[in-house]
């Protein structure tokens, strides 16, 4: 039985041909069907970056660390 993870889902997309082709050269995929599912993946990791940093930051923001210049003041 097939997770809702793993499923494919058959979409019908009304997309630029020349975004396509050139994404497509882009990632050096051989198929459109492998260009979008690499667009996907790309977007998906890019998110999952942003949320690590943010939260990072935001644990940095609430440690209450002082930080300070220890060149002196820059102009």
């Amino acid at each position: 039985m097939a997770t809702t993870r793993n499923r494919i889902a058959h979409k019908n997309f009304r997309l630029k041909a020349a975004k396509i082709k050139f994404a497509k050269r882009l990632m050096q995929a051989g198929f459109e069907t492998k260009t979008i599912e690499r667009g996907l993946d790309e977007v998906i990791a890019e998110y999952k970056r942003n949320r690590i940093t943010r939260d990072a930051n935001e644990r940095f923001v609430r440690s209450g660390i002082e930080v300070r210049d220890v060149y002196g003041k820059l102009s």
